[in-house]
């Protein structure tokens, strides 16, 4: 019994975890198509890290984060590409 509640609570966070970071992408996607440099530049940062957190915590696989939030969409914005270094994306 113990264990059931365990995996129970485990489940709601991993799925409040993934919520988030599809919401975060989400608003980078729409950040970007918006084409306001500022705006996408957070959005890029706050999307980069809730993906390589979700990544470190198991939620999705470590190389799975590659496609997710990748600099090259970024740097289509004409915003330096340093922003790339925060993660460890491959370009």
């Amino acid at each position: 019994m113990k264990r059931v509640k365990i995996t129970e609570k485990q489940t709601i966070n991993n799925r409040a975890a993934k919520s988030e970071m599809k919401t975060t992408i989400r608003r980078f996607d729409e950040a970007l198509q918006a084409g306001d440099a500022v705006v996408t530049e957070k959005t890029y940062l706050t999307a980069v890290s809730t993906v390589d957190h979700a990544a470190a915590k198991g939620l999705i696989h470590k190389k799975a984060r590659n496609g997710a939030v990748t600099p090259v969409r970024f740097s289509n914005l004409g915003v330096p590409q340093r922003y790339a270094l925060f993660s460890c994306f491959t370009v």
